[in-house]
């Protein structure tokens, strides 16, 4: 597979310029712009940033600190539950 070689638009538009004129290099590295900005705007709501990522750690944090409360709850009812169907078994 080419591997590919990053080119700047000025670079781009002395390309094409040489080889299309004036008018039509710049049509087409607007063209080639107006692309790659519509791509990135359709992409960037699918990309998560650093503050993204670090919003859900904070969010996973707090889920499972309410799993860790709400297991201890139901543990603490559950052996209150044995205590009691024990204590009616053993009268």
């Amino acid at each position: 597979m080419a591997e590919t070689i990053p080119v700047t638009e000025i670079e781009l538009y002395e390309i094409l310029r040489s080889k299309l004129g004036d008018k039509e290099a710049k049509n087409l590295v607007e063209y080639v712009e107006t692309r790659v900005e519509r791509k990135f705007e359709e992409k960037k709501d699918v990309l998560a940033t650093k503050q993204d990522i670090t919003n859900l750690d904070v969010k996973i944090e707090q889920v499972k600190s309410e799993i860790i409360k709400w297991m201890f709850l139901f543990w603490v009812g559950q052996l209150a539950s044995l205590i009691a169907i024990l204590q009616i078994f053993f009268k």
